[in-house]
């Protein structure tokens, strides 16, 4: 199940050692598509993308950097399954987990501007007709506290669990399931009081897909396809396993058995629940991914138009402390805090605090990284989920940001 890290990931813990397999040297061709740069630019990523990979002992990774909406420079390196010698491409889909809550907390804030909803809408007014049955606390969430986990839903634990073990026996559609989710949370009382603490909490991100669809009377999924994906050219965008059943036609997740990385074919096993999607569940290639991060580095400049400048600082605003998170990790050091669906932090490479995000279903991991004083972006993808995957993402993302913005105006 997923948990917190103090990098503002969701994802499975795991204690295994590193595997030691040896991997054969796949690289593939440097996409740059802004002017500048140029080949010593591209040789150089794509070859620091692989060592990277080669010496973690990851089957790939894929990494890009963009500045002022422009693609400065892409890298992928490795096989889309271990034991196996099928080159990653910059257009492989890769999964991005929990990097997702920034699109629902973006879907989210075009239901406010469209006069649907409020930052401080709550549990009761939006669905009334369970509002008797709630639980006090629960009758008090708003939409803010749902989007920074200040709502008073605990994190991942038992209960929840239990709750999407009987998801497979509720009829419906994912809209329907997550409405009964939320019948079924409704009456019982909160971890804590809401607004008063911070708690990583998928159930509040699912229960906030809810909160969406009811606004919008849609599907999550369609309307973020329709709102998102598409306005902003992310073509290969989508829900769910990233790759297809039966076929090696992205790079599949890994995980440690034994001290061996086991390949996860495309399976309901190979993801987190469809019905908390709007948790993580999000897949794309590492150059959509780039661009997703380049126009929330806009913060407006750029077109598609698709919130108010304002709505896109607030997003990127800090809501609460995540320094006394139990479950914090140390792999970024320092206290984060959290906005609505990306953390805030000063990361080593920086003297100021960047907009960040860290996602894994427990077998693939993604990290995002949003500077937007420069107005520039970089994102770091892997396929793998294994105790040191964090640091050595950090460390490359560490490595570009000094190679290509360190000295950005």
């Amino acid at each position: 199940m997923l948990q917190l890290h103090a990098s503002g990931q969701a994802g499975r813990t795991t204690t295994s050692t590193s595997p030691t397999t040896a991997l054969r040297a796949l690289l593939t061709g440097l996409c740059l598509l802004a002017s500048t740069g140029g080949a010593q630019a591209q040789a150089s990523l794509d070859a620091m993308v692989m060592e990277e990979a080669q010496q973690a002992g990851f089957p790939a990774m894929a990494a890009a950097v963009v500045s002022k909406g422009q693609l400065m420079a892409v890298g992928t390196g490795g096989t889309r399954r271990v034991g196996t010698h099928i080159p990653v491409t910059h257009a492989d889909r890769f999964h991005i987990g929990s990097d997702t809550k920034a699109m629902t907390a973006l879907m989210a804030a075009m239901m406010i501007e469209e006069g649907k909803l409020r930052w401080d809408s709550t549990l009761a007014e939006i669905f009334p007709e369970l509002a008797a049955g709630m639980d006090a606390g629960v009758r008090r969430v708003t939409v803010k506290q749902l989007l920074s986990h200040t709502s008073g839903f605990p994190s991942d634990n038992a209960d929840f669990d239990t709750l999407l073990a009987k998801i497979p026996a509720q009829p419906g559609n994912l809209s329907d399931q997550r409405y009964w989710m939320v019948q079924q949370v409704a009456g019982k009382a909160l971890a804590s009081e809401p607004g008063t603490s911070f708690a990583y909490s998928n159930l509040g991100y699912t229960l906030a897909g809810a909160v969406i669809e009811r606004a919008s009377g849609t599907s999550w999924e369609e309307m973020i396809v329709q709102r998102v994906f598409t306005p902003l050219g992310l073509k290969t965008a989508g829900i769910g396993p990233q790759a297809s059943v039966g076929r090696v036609d992205a790079p599949l997740g890994h995980t440690l058995e034994g001290g061996k990385l086991k390949a996860m074919l495309s399976s309901p096993q190979a993801d987190n629940p469809l019905v908390i999607s709007p948790a993580g569940t999000v897949h794309m290639s590492v150059q959509d991914f780039a661009r997703w991060g380049g126009w929330m580095a806009g913060q407006g400049k750029r077109p598609p138009h698709l919130v108010k400048p304002e709505t896109m600082k607030k997003l990127v605003t800090p809501v609460i402390s995540m320094a006394a998170t139990a479950t914090a990790s140390t792999t970024v050091a320092g206290a984060a805090e959290y906005a609505l669906g990306w953390a805030t932090k000063d990361m080593p490479w920086t003297s100021y605090p960047l907009a960040f995000h860290g996602g894994s279903n427990g077998m693939n991991k993604a990290y995002i990284w949003i500077d937007t004083r420069r107005d520039a972006s970089i994102v770091v993808m892997t396929n793998v989920a294994i105790p040191s995957t964090d640091e050595v993402m950090l460390k490359l993302g560490g490595k570009l940001y000094g190679r290509y913005l360190s000295s950005a105006k």
